[in-house]
């Protein structure tokens, strides 16, 4: 949630429609044509989109974006010790994701593959329109919605390639309304314009940071995993918006951590050592506020829970902040070097 979504006394668990397992797909039964005009990063050319995470023949933005960039040789950053204390030392970590359900709802952020052209498309009203793209935003009948409070609906339009993001949606039979809502061009390393949100506080899209059982069942997850503090302040590079004003000590937006390298992941299932092998080579990026140490996935049938938990043996002890200011290309591009 970003600042204005604090403000907001809202259950975590409030009802939402939605469904666990498998991202929505739907197949072409009508034409309804999509018109929008995603961001454009004008600071270089578009690099092609090769390797890296994909959904549905998608990239997960190109090969060379920020998100896919490992960070296992990059120095430790100078305020590791204080962010590390800040959102909790001692903390256990929470795989905030699996299979099943938790009070009445999906466990994690869902998501929805379309075929753009078949599906209906909205003129989203958002409380937040300043900072949100117009659309129109393709939503399926029924969509995948995340459980809780931020009700957020992410949509992959297959056709274009074009990931929807939105925040706090809900549907009154006619139209749908939010909170804010972001368009990304997944052939793009474009960035959202500086100080905006997204669907998402730290202005930066969910959908790659999210752990996919599919990617458990190939054998590696190639980006770095988002995940929430209580706490943030001020925001850096890739982030674009903050929660509260920056504070000495305080993780800003966007920081990005790393599983220690001497951390012995042998011990671990092998489905969880993929987990764990991403945490150390590509880390995890603060990107809202919330529980602290909280990762994010998807919801799947396949996650064995009880295996995720495993997971809750680990602390902010076992990780260090890195400094990724030495992957930036560009200020307003989320392109890496």
């Amino acid at each position: 949630m970003n600042k204005k979504h604090l403000l907001l006394a809202v259950s975590f668990f409030m009802l939402a429609c939605g469904v666990v397992g498998a991202p929505t797909v739907i197949p072409p039964t009508a034409t309804n044509a999509i018109s929008t005009v995603p961001p454009v990063d004008s600071t270089a050319t578009t690099p092609p989109s090769t390797g890296g995470s994909t959904i549905a023949n998608c990239p997960m933005f190109p090969a060379n974006n920020f998100w896919n960039a490992r960070v296992d040789t990059l120095p430790v950053h100078p305020d590791s010790n204080a962010w590390i204390d800040s959102i909790g030392r001692g903390e256990g970590f929470h795989m905030d994701f699996g299979s099943g359900e938790w009070d009445g709802g999906p466990i994690g952020i869902p998501y929805n593959v379309v075929v753009g052209s078949t599906v209906p498309s909205y003129d989203a009203e958002f409380y937040y329109p300043e900072e949100s793209d117009a659309g129109p935003y393709p939503i399926p009948e029924n969509p995948n919605i995340e459980w809780g409070s931020d009700h957020h609906i992410l949509v992959v339009d297959t056709e274009t390639c074009t990931l929807y993001e939105t925040y706090d949606m809900s549907f009154d039979g006619a139209n749908w309304s939010g909170g804010s809502g972001a368009i990304w061009d997944l052939n793009s390393n474009a960035l959202r314009p500086e100080t905006w949100t997204s669907a998402d506080a730290a202005g930066l899209p969910i959908l790659p940071g999210l752990a996919r059982y599919d990617e458990i069942a190939a054998g590696e997850i190639q980006h770095a995993l988002r995940f929430t503090a209580e706490d943030t302040a001020g925001y850096i590079w890739p982030a674009r918006h903050q929660t509260s004003d920056p504070q000495s000590g305080i993780p800003p937006m966007g920081a990005r951590f790393r599983l220690k390298a001497d951390y012995d992941i042998s011990g671990f299932p092998p489905e969880m050592q993929i987990l764990l092998q991403a945490f150390k080579t590509y880390g995890i990026v603060l990107a809202d506020n919330g529980s602290n140490w909280y990762v994010s996935g998807a919801p799947d049938e396949r996650w064995d829970n009880d295996r995720l938990h495993l997971l809750d043996v680990l602390t902010g002890d076992d990780f260090e902040a890195v400094d990724t200011s030495v992957l930036v290309v560009e200020r307003d591009s989320g392109e890496a070097k």
